[in-house]
């Protein structure tokens, strides 16, 4: 009881999440001790193979190692896979590993193992759905990084596979979990009715990065080059040294502001906001989405002729950007790079939520606004939270990834499904599309399909290279 009340105490010290609790919105704590009790036995404990083991891995896979025990770790870079493997022997222990830790290149390597239940796929984007798919159709439960997919076609692909396998299947979406239960409060706020109906939701999620030129490189030792590009088109490693961490480069964290690999921030950020903005609007069920996309304005580091970079030695993605969302329930969704320079809205990376009684901001470090304050009088009903998070337990560390696991038990699907990740990612692959060829989109979300427009649809989807397709 008495560590039960320190990890509550330290949490409204260190959030605003304090406000929300003295306004009568239920929150759930334990520590990481308690969290994964119910995995203590080994019998209890999945087993667990890593696939891609760069930095964005060197805080999922400990997260999913406090639930179970891994085995392999895969990396098409070398020195990744290295330092995973010595990340997973310091975490486990020399009595804790079922077994020495397995190195594979390859990820069917770890697809094929039998005694692998559980993966965690934390690679760049382009990969994310091949690999997801193929792990389900092996047997596997999966854990993948946001965004799930690259094209709004691979999100129907997992989609059905995921209906045949009946696998449980977490994305890396933590905002519907963690950051002090911010934004489910907000959904809860909305499905309250605290601004009555909502009119306009803004998304403020930031742009994109500009390179300049990039110079041909000879690829760097242990890196699988050809492999690291897998479905996209063969094309020379490139790399410019920088002060920054990682240089500027086609390959490991710069891959996403690369359309060959990534969407920029819209399906970086988006997949976060965008998402809690249609969990909030209600527009993530089977046959919702937008009916309409308006590329209102767009800047590119190069020029784009039918929708495709004309430049292969700089970053492409979008550097600024304003796109209208229009919804069939009357909301108007604005996905921006910044709101600051918007005289009625001036904040930074957040989601502003605005209707016929009012309005509030969230992000991940408060939610403000007068309905927030009017909590402390007229909190939320009670278990509204809990029905919202799918009667699980709330809150606490590492709750995205307990989420997952207490799925698994149960074999539900967990917070962030496949189902609703794949309709908000199909509004951020719209958007996308809509600033690459600069018109209009008509969306039909029953059909899943762009109408009237044959070269859009093309852009659904993507020309594989031979030897990656995905194979459904």
């Amino acid at each position: 009881m008495s560590t039960h009340k320190q990890d509550r105490r330290q949490f409204l010290k260190t959030s605003a999440a304090g406000a929300l609790a003295g306004a009568g919105v239920p929150l759930w704590f334990s520590t990481e001790t308690e969290a994964a009790a119910a995995f203590k036995s080994p019998n209890d404990r999945p087993v667990l193979g890593c696939i891609g083991t760069g930095d964005r891995w060197r805080a999922v896979g400990p997260n999913a190692m406090q639930f179970s025990d891994c085995v392999a770790v895969c990396d098409v870079d070398a020195n990744h896979m290295g330092s995973g493997r010595d990340l997973v022997k310091k975490r486990q222990g020399k009595k804790g590993s079922k077994t020495e830790i397995a190195m594979h290149e390859d990820y069917r390597k770890v697809l094929d193992r039998k005694d692998v239940d559980v993966v965690t796929i934390v690679t760049p984007d382009h990969w994310h759905s091949k690999i997801a798919i193929e792990a389900m159709k092996a047997g596997k439960d999966v854990y993948c990084e946001k965004p799930l997919t690259l094209t709004i076609e691979e999100g129907k692909q997992i989609v059905n596979t995921l209906k045949e396998t009946k696998r449980v299947f977490q994305v890396g979406t933590q905002q519907r979990s963690e950051m002090g239960q911010r934004f489910l409060t907000a959904v809860a706020l909305l499905r309250d009715n605290r601004i009555g109906d909502v009119k306009t939701v803004t998304c403020a999620i930031g742009g994109s990065s500009d390179s300049g030129p990039i110079p041909k490189a000879a690829v760097p030792s242990g890196l699988n080059w050809d492999m690291w590009l897998g479905q996209t088109p063969k094309v020379d490693y490139r790399f410019k040294k920088t002060r920054g961490r990682y240089g500027n480069s086609r390959c490991h964290y710069e891959f996403r502001w690369w359309y060959e690999y990534s969407g920029g921030k819209m399906t970086d950020w988006g997949a976060h906001h965008v998402d809690i903005a249609q969990w909030g609007i209600d527009q993530l069920g089977d046959g919702q989405g937008p009916t309409e996309i308006v590329p209102v304005m767009q800047k590119h580091p190069v020029p784009f002729k039918d929708g495709m970079p004309t430049q292969d030695d700089r970053y492409n993605a979008a550097l600024q950007f304003k796109v209208l969302c229009k919804f069939p329930n009357g909301v108007e969704l604005y996905i921006v790079h910044s709101a600051q320079n918007d005289p009625r809205l001036k904040f930074g990376n957040g989601i502003m939520f605005e209707g016929t009684k009012g309005r509030f901001l969230v992000d991940r470090g408060k939610i403000v606004g007068a309905p927030v304050v009017a909590l402390k009088d007229n909190p939320l009903p009670e278990g509204l939270l809990a029905k919202i998070y799918k009667g699980k337990k709330i809150g606490g560390r590492n709750a995205h990834m307990r989420n997952f696991f207490e799925s698994i038990k149960d074999r539900t699907q967990p917070i962030s499904d496949v189902f609703t990740h794949h309709r908000a990612m199909t509004t951020c692959h719209l958007a996308n599309i809509a600033i690459r060829l600069n018109r209009t989109l008509k969306w039909d979300p029953k059909a899943e399909q762009i109408v009237g427009d044959s070269h859009a649809r093309a852009m659904q989807g993507r020309e594989q290279r031979k030897g990656y397709e995905i194979v459904t």
